[in-house]
């Protein structure tokens, strides 16, 4: 392997036994461009030709208060596949607040957990105090990845293929986007949302193949909400307000953000036309929960089928966390078994305005994935992690085949932890089936990494090829896959444009 490493940042982040700054959440602080990668196991499929893009959470100085995970500084990890080949570089992503922090050589905003007051500046977003790290989300519309922060952020832009980081997204309105905007590769546009704590409380927005914001709306909502995620069907897009939000008595008198599951709230969904306006908005009701992220939706004669993790336990309690002391709150929230996630669907009635829902599958599953191809349309196949218990990290695939109902996981080995795992058609693919899952692994047992390749066809036999990383990454929130077809079918639509 012939890795080129970039000159270091400035990093004064000290050794540390917390949970979230240690063993495979270890900030990762290299870059560097690494080629003639050493494969492990197997062979390099010469059948997927397109990148992997992971985001990892690696906060480069000392917390000034409560360290959480989601507070650490967006790095942007690749694997570039291509003719049975594959390379590999990474990135910070150099945020405002990232740029800030380099020039003071120390932390100036505090984190999720801490209280107000101890940021040293005014912070980004709709929590008001946060720093904007862009490092929950990551997509690629129009050519270029979009690097998003859960609390609303900026929009940050870089080349997908060299990780050059481009400034802001040019389209990004005043009170920021989300994460997980979403991209339909069949049009080409995008469709976020946005929060805030001023009315109207959210906004829609579209923005089309060329970058180009063509839709934003408002949608009314009573009050400050924290929506994650939204979806979109052909003709529909979903947008929610759930009664997981802000204590508004406690963001008032002592503005802390405390979040609470509102009782007797129920879930509400805004179905709005792809480009509609806040007139077509049509609200329907649904059970009480909160949903991290969705999956899919499509339309069946008069309904939206909308599928995603339901948790049956949104505000758990830190009991059994006791010998995190301090961190026993965050622990809790951050476990997926205590959440209680699981695969649900709903089916908004367009004719009578009526919601039905059903629960797909009992397993504790999350942060699932598609064949992008297929999104906003009927599907069959949801290729989901499975979570460590009592830990925010992923140690196994389930595949779930939607038509059947039949379900295969795929677990790996202890100490092994997997990265979220999008799915890579093959090239000339014959069905919704044919292609890989990606993910990247942090082996604690070696302290390495590597990235695994799964036959969708073949899951149950495990990974087809192992490539081994030139360092070990720390763990993060998402990641995205995108066809060099795609990449190439953007420089093709700038070229025309710059020559028109």
């Amino acid at each position: 392997m012939r890795v080129d490493k970039l000159p270091p940042v400035k990093t004064s982040l000290k050794p540390s036994n917390h949970p979230y700054l240690s063993g495979p959440w270890t900030p990762q602080h290299e870059e560097v461009d690494a080629f003639e990668l050493e494969v492990l196991e197997g062979a390099i499929p010469t059948d997927i030709d397109g990148i992997y893009l992971r985001n990892t959470e690696n906060p480069a100085h000392q917390p000034l208060g409560r360290h959480h995970p989601f507070d650490g500084d967006g790095m942007i990890h690749q694997i570039a596949f291509s003719g049975g080949k594959a390379t590999y570089r990474n990135r910070f992503i150099r945020t405002r607040g990232f740029e800030a922090e380099q020039i003071a050589g120390e932390s100036l905003w505090g984190g999720l957990a801490d209280p107000p007051g101890v940021s040293k500046r005014p912070g980004f977003g709709a929590h008001g105090g946060l720093k904007d790290t862009a490092s929950t989300d990551v997509v690629v519309h129009n050519g270029k990845a979009i690097a998003t922060f859960y609390q609303c952020g900026e929009g940050y832009v870089l080349d997908p293929e060299t990780l050059e980081n481009q400034g802001i997204a040019p389209w990004v309105p005043l009170d920021g986007i989300s994460a997980h905007p979403k991209v339909d590769e069949a049009t080409g546009e995008l469709m976020f949302f946005n929060y805030s704590k001023h009315p109207p409380y959210m906004h829609y927005g579209v923005v089309d193949a060329d970058g180009k914001l063509v839709t934003y709306v408002p949608i009314e909502l009573p009050g400050p909400r924290l929506p994650h995620d939204m979806c979109f069907s052909e003709n529909w897009s979903i947008l929610n307000d759930l009664p997981v939000f802000w204590d508004a008595e406690l963001m008032k008198h002592r503005n802390l953000h405390a979040v609470r599951l509102h009782e007797g709230v129920p879930s509400r969904f805004a179905l709005i036309p792809r480009h509609g306006t806040a007139e077509d908005v049509r609200w329907f009701e649904a059970e009480p929960t909160y949903v991290l992220h969705w999956l899919n939706a499509y339309e069946e004669g008069d309904e939206v089928v909308l599928d995603g993790y339901f948790q049956d336990n949104p505000t758990p309690k830190p009991e059994g966390f006791e010998q995190y002391g301090e961190h026993a709150h965050m622990m809790a929230y951050l476990d997926q078994h205590s959440l209680g996630s699981r695969l649900h669907r709903w089916r908004f009635n367009l004719k009578d305005g009526t919601t039905t829902e059903e629960r797909l599958d009992d397993r504790i599953v999350e942060f699932g994935m598609i064949n992008q191809q297929f999104a906003g349309r009927k599907y069959r196949y949801v290729y989901s992690t499975m979570a460590k218990p009592d830990w925010f990290l992923f140690e196994g695939f389930v595949k779930h085949d939607l038509e059947t109902g039949a379900a295969i996981e795929l677990k790996l080995e202890p100490g092994r932890y997997a990265s979220e795992a999008p799915f890579a058609p093959r090239i000339g693919a014959s069905d919704e089936d044919d292609g890989y899952l990606v993910s990247f692994i942090i082996d604690e047992n070696q302290g390495t990494s590597e990235c695994l390749l799964i036959d969708c066809k073949r899951f149950e036999e495990g990974p087809v090829c192992r490539i081994a990383l030139p360092h070990k990454l720390s763990s993060g929130t998402h990641a995205t896959w995108v066809d060099r077809a795609l990449l190439d079918q953007a420089k093709d639509r700038r070229r025309a444009a710059a020559a028109a």
